[in-house]
Parts: structure tokens; C-alpha cells; sequence
């Protein structure tokens, strides 16, 4: 992972509070040197902020984790991180 301009990309699922909570995710990883990235293919560090409400949101968390996984082997460097409802 490059250290001197690190990104990081947040995406969320479920509620208004996850949408506030992928915003607050941002902001800290914004004190910790981070820029936001547009999308995951730009992201050193790329967050998947989940909602487990709905069976269905859930499995779209896994269907996007393993999207992103194929990314992942071919950029070993990238953090790939779960957070919210599914990661619990």
C-alpha cells in the first residue's frame, strides 16, 4: 500500500444510519491521511459497510465480496474490510 497518498473507498448497504455511519467511516480514515477514492479500483483500502436486515441485502454483501476478492488477487496490497450488520 502506497503511504504517502493512501485512498479509501466506503460502500453501503441498508439503512439511513448505515449511510451515516459509511460517512463517519470516511471521515475517520480522512484523520488517519487517507483521500476518498471514486471507486474500489481506486482504493487502497476499500470498506464494505453491511446491512443484514433482508436475506437478500445480505447475500448481495457476499456476491460483492467475492467481486471484490478477484481484485484483491490481483492487487495483493489492497485491505479489503466488513463492517456493520453481516460482519457481526
Amino acid at each position: 500500500m502506497n503511504k504517502g497518498n493512501r485512498t479509501v473507498f466506503v460502500e453501503t448497504w441498508g439503512c439511513q444510519m448505515n449511510e451515516l455511519d459509511g460517512r463517519r467511516f470516511v471521515g475517520l480514515m480522512k484523520r488517519e491521511g487517507y483521500e476518498e477514492a471514486s471507486s474500489p479500483e481506486m482504493a487502497d483500502l476499500v470498506l464494505l459497510n453491511t446491512c443484514s436486515v433482508r436475506d437478500k441485502a445480505e447475500q448481495k454483501v457476499y456476491d460483492r465480496l467475492g467481486q471484490l476478492a478477484v481484485m484483491k488477487r490481483q492487487r495483493p496490497d489492497m485491505v479489503l474490510g466488513v463492517c456493520g450488520c453481516v460482519a457481526q
